[in-house]
């Protein structure tokens, strides 16, 4: 266990690399997720962990040409591991070598598209052999190079299983913020100007986008952070992330969201829009399993769960309250 009350800036900066190593082994267990939160809590230490990061992620894209020069070298010098070179503290160095051997490394990536219509789910499976499944109406971007994988969630919801690789962090590009991890499970969801991510395995770093005000936020398993776009205030929050993921399963469930985000996401899985009545009723708070089937069947459902009655209305049908309702 790193011990969180180190002070010392040689000392931040060699818990910093020890942190680095195991974050980016994606095993950290409870009690290691709760002393790396109580030791990234101080602006110094938060510096001391992102300095760390970005050389461990400089000198990993410069491994291969450094390895290839010292197997040339003479016999009798030894080749130092990369995580005994963060280790021990050799930040400076490793940061000067991948400068020289790094940009050869880069690379132009083909953009690729991936979409979903409404009520189709769709998992994708990437070259460095991460996955995402995408929810209904999903439109997200796919670039990968030697250096990094960067993806772009333009619309919708998507739930990620990274591949690890500490040489290519995988970035999200979600409105105003940027999630960064190195492997992990994790969901993502945008819409009507909202994110949120939830974490069901490893850690996952979620920072302002470039121009974006606010600050970055570490989330480990059981975590959902919640933020709208343009406001630099943002919500994390324990919760279930087995429940959050489920829509993959063909159920959504709920835990006290209001109505409004309920029929958001049906509005997603089915062709005829459905839309509420009045703000009161739509701010209703819901909670239970809706299972995705056929939508007269599902809007069934949900009135078990708050007192609605649905109405043709147009091309659509729109959701009333039940004042003959007993509850």
């Amino acid at each position: 266990m790193i011990d969180a009350r180190r002070h010392s800036d040689e000392a931040r900066r060699e818990d910093a690399a020890r942190w680095v190593v195991r974050l980016e082994a994606g095993d950290l267990n409870d009690a290691e997720a709760i002393a790396f939160d109580a030791w990234i809590g101080g602006p110094a230490n938060t510096a001391a962990f992102d300095e760390a990061l970005a050389v461990s992620q400089a000198y990993a894209a410069a491994a291969a040409p450094v390895a290839r020069n010292l197997t040339d070298r003479p016999a009798g010098r030894t080749a130092v591991g990369r995580r005994a070179v963060i280790a021990v503290g050799g930040l400076a160095a490793a940061a000067a070598v991948a400068a020289v051997v790094a940009p050869e490394l880069l690379l132009d990536a083909e953009a690729v598209d991936y979409a979903t219509a409404k009520g189709e789910r769709r998992t994708v499976r990437l070259a460095d052999g991460s996955t995402i499944d995408l929810n209904a109406a999903t439109r997200l971007t796919v670039a990968l190079t030697r250096d990094t994988r960067n993806v772009t969630l333009h619309a919708g919801q998507a739930v990620f299983d990274v591949a690890h690789d500490s040489r290519r962090p995988f970035l999200i590009g979600a409105g105003d913020r940027t999630i960064r991890v190195v492997g992990t499970q994790f969901d993502v969801r945008r819409r009507d100007g909202r994110l949120s991510v939830t974490v069901a395995r490893g850690a996952v770093e979620v920072l302002p986008a470039q121009g974006a005000q606010g600050r970055a936020y570490r989330l480990h398993p059981g975590q959902r952070l919640d933020h709208r776009e343009g406001d630099a205030s943002v919500k994390v929050a324990a919760v279930n992330s087995d429940e959050v993921l489920s829509w993959r399963s063909g159920r959504l469930v709920y835990r006290g969201q209001p109505l409004a985000e309920v029929v958001s996401d049906l509005n997603q899985q089915f062709e005829t829009p459905i839309r509420i009545e009045d703000a009161e009723l739509a701010a209703t708070p819901i909670s239970g399993v809706l299972v995705l089937d056929d939508q007269a069947s599902v809007i069934r459902r949900l009135a078990l769960l708050v007192p609605i009655r649905a109405a043709p209305s147009g091309a659509g049908v729109v959701l009333r309250r039940d004042t003959a309702s007993d509850r």
